[in-house]
């Protein structure tokens, strides 16, 4: 690149860069440059930094539905769904008798045709409470369980999307700190190696229940020759953890695929890595989501 080609597009970073942070109420400040690969600068850091520290008002149940069907039509436009299977859900303020609530995709529903009106209000008994259609056991188990054992999960998701699957079903399978799209999840997630079948009866809940009380900062479970679930505190934040996780999976088996040995990140740089991470998480979770809905008109 010659010296007035980097000049110009330094120039158009820098431009670019000014106006994000006044569209987000930042003032710039010093920096290595807003395209220098890992500049830590401090533009970055005034973004909220976790969901814990977002003052996030609680959106009603109209919202809730069209949220939740929305992120059931895009998993489905990624094809992170598996036929009629798997399930999202919401755990919505208790009830005027004091009893939890909840959303969930009915059991038949394809998610590419999911609309709000079809979600199901149920109870932690998982019986319907509003809305046509029945609850699929596995959802029921798994969903009430896992909203249970982590009430800071406000969406919890299960899938079996292919490349985060495919973890669970290899000796040792771990999701290695490799690529900086990996260290999002640094420290928040846990790994359930015991199989207990498809979750038709409660007994694989209570497990579910029991490792994620063990390990209460862990966001990410993955599930030993299952699947995944993921929790979070918003439908955006949970669905933009589903979409990364699934493209950090991706990127470590087609790096396995080669069979040369994987290049791990020094630990320091995956502790200042996951760091920026959370700095953004919630911000670009919900920017990213808006634009998916706008994208496809949902």
């Amino acid at each position: 690149m010659t010296g007035s080609s980097r000049a110009a597009r330094w120039s158009w970073c820098w431009r670019r860069a000014s106006r994000s942070r006044h569209a987000i109420g930042i003032r710039p400040g010093p920096s290595a440059g807003p395209c220098h690969v890992g500049a830590r600068d401090a533009w970055v850091r005034a973004i909220p930094s976790s969901p814990e520290s977002l003052a996030m008002t609680k959106p009603s149940l109209t919202s809730q539905r069209r949220d939740l069907a929305a992120a059931l039509r895009l998993a489905a436009k990624f094809e992170l769904n598996e036929g009629i299977c798997n399930h999202f859900s919401v755990a919505l303020p208790d009830g005027p008798d004091g009893r939890p609530r909840y959303l969930i995709n009915p059991y038949g529903v394809h998610w590419s045709e999911m609309r709000p009106s079809d979600l199901l209000l149920i109870d932690e008994r998982g019986q319907v409470l509003e809305g046509e259609g029945e609850v699929e056991a596995t959802a029921r188990n798994i969903h009430i369980a896992a909203h249970k054992a982590n009430p800071r999960h406000v969406a919890v998701l299960h899938v079996h999307m292919p490349y985060a699957t495919a973890l669970t079903m290899v000796e040792g399978g771990r999701l290695e700190m490799a690529h900086q799209t990996a260290c999002r999840f640094h420290g928040r997630t846990l790994y359930v190696d015991h199989f207990g079948g498809l979750a038709l009866d409660e007994s694989e809940g209570e497990a579910i229940v029991a490792a994620n009380k063990a390990e209460a900062g862990a966001d990410i479970t993955f599930l030993a020759h299952h699947g995944v679930t993921i929790g979070g505190p918003s439908v955006a934040v949970a669905f933009d953890d589903l979409y990364f996780l699934e493209r950090a999976c991706r990127q470590q088996v087609l790096a396995m695929s080669t069979g040369r040995p994987l290049k791990l990140i020094p630990e320091a740089e995956i502790e200042a890595t996951a760091r920026e991470w959370r700095q953004v998480l919630v911000h670009q979770s919900e920017k990213h989501f808006e634009a998916l809905r706008r994208i496809e008109g949902l």
